[in-house]
Formats: C-alpha cells, structure tokens, sequence
C-alpha cells in the first residue's frame, strides 16, 4: 500500500466549507479532525432540525456559512483533558489533488494558531508524518514511501 508522506502542517483546501489555502496541523493525538468555527445554531429549517455554522472568514473573504442536514453530537476530550460536547459534521478535504471525505468537530479555535488540525481518522492509512516537513501537498510535492 502506497502512502503519501505529509509534513506536521499544510494548507488544505475544504471545498464543502468553502475554504482555499487554509493552515492546518497535524495531530496524531487526536481522532477526528477539527475546524475553528465562528457561530454554530441548531435551528429548525421546514420542520426539520439542522445545524447552521458560520466557519470562519479566510483570505480577505466573508466567513462561508454552510447548512448541514447530517451531524452527530459527541462527548470528545479537548487537549487539556476535559469532555466537551462538539457537533461532528462531515466534509471534503483536498491534500496532495485528492479530495476526501472526513468527518470534522466543530469547535472554538480563536486563540489557536491553526483553525485546522487533521486528526488520525483522516490521517490513517492514507499518510505517513514527516515532523521535519512542512507544506508537502500545498507545494505540489507527490512524495510518497511503499509500506509493505
């Protein structure tokens, strides 16, 4: 099985979210990846509930607002150790040209320098961290091992 080595950061492309060229860090702590979010409301939408998220504005644009008819509520540990309740919503992520589907927490992310972190869940199987890297598939660089 051929896996693409990935650096400890990237920009990455969210194309469901609306997001270019956004920061992002990997983190093999972690299961499922997250995205920094601004406002996020449960309303009712034709007698339906959905989950209304503003993500965040990025490169000098509005920050994309985005319905989701499909979500799951989770107890998850944050990194400082305590459980918090996070919405789980899926969405596409673009690395190396490839684009992928994988579930997102949706959290508060202001103070962190990265509003991105790509957790094991994405990460698994399909790459390899390289700590001493950084921007591989932002660069356009297919660089890749063969795991046996």
């Amino acid at each position: 099985m051929e896996r693409l080595v990935i650096g400890r950061k990237d920009h990455v492309n969210l194309p469901l979210f609306g997001l270019k060229k956004v920061p992002g860090k990997v983190d093999t702590g972690a299961y499922t990846s997250s995205i920094h979010c601004d406002h996020v409301d449960k309303v009712m939408d034709g007698g339906k509930e959905v989950l209304k998220v503003e993500f965040f504005a990025w490169d000098n644009r509005p920050a994309p607002i985005v319905i989701f008819e499909d979500f799951q509520e989770k107890k998850v540990k944050s990194s400082s150790g305590h459980e918090e309740s996070r919405y789980i919503v899926k969405g596409n992520i673009e690395l190396f040209g490839k684009v992928i589907k994988t579930p997102f927490s949706l959290t508060e992310r202001q103070e962190m320098r990265y509003p991105i972190l790509l957790g094991r869940k994405l990460l698994n199987k399909r790459f390899i961290v390289d700590p001493s890297k950084t921007n591989l598939s932002a660069l356009g660089r297919k660089t890749s091992v063969y795991i046996r």
